[in-house]
């Protein structure tokens, strides 16, 4: 089976990225390279460098790294979209509302938060720099999703 290791989110501007995601959502850079190679083969454009940077929780190694990639020749964001495509459509994470939220705010990044409760859970909607929509769902969801994936105990 194929497993998730990283989902990579084009930037034009990676100081407002790293703003976001590591000062305001608290990732930390595992990594950060300029590799040279056949990037326009890849994915178009011109550009044969391309600077790459990992981020993620190094205590927790398989809980996934979100990678910000530069190219030289990078188009231009779309604006964030407030109603769903088709397509990519979000990047779910765990964190503490009380804390990332008003962090954020701080920055000036993110946007207006949406925050719903689904379940007893909180949840908040928020964009990324580029446009990502990047949901947050609140510590307790974690809890919760821990046991919908835990084998149902035997019946007595």
């Amino acid at each position: 089976m194929s497993k998730v290791h990283h989902a990579a989110i084009g930037t034009r501007d990676l100081a407002s990225s790293l703003l976001f995601w590591r000062d305001g959502l608290g990732f930390e850079v595992q990594m950060d390279q300029r590799f040279d190679g056949s990037w326009p083969e890849l994915f178009g454009g011109s550009s044969t460098t391309l600077r790459s940077v990992f981020l993620g929780d190094p205590s927790a190694p398989d809980a996934g790294i979100v990678e910000l990639v530069q190219l030289e020749d990078m188009a231009p964001a779309s604006p964030a979209e407030a109603n769903p495509l088709a397509g990519f459509f979000l990047l779910s994470l765990f964190a503490d509302l009380d804390d990332v939220l008003p962090r954020l705010a701080a920055l000036g990044v993110g946007g207006s938060p949406k925050v719903i409760s689904v379940s007893g859970v909180r949840l908040a909607v928020i964009h990324d720099p580029n446009g990502v929509r990047v949901e947050l769902m609140d510590s307790p969801a974690q809890t919760n999703l821990n046991r919908m994936s835990s084998p149902a105990p035997p019946n007595a």
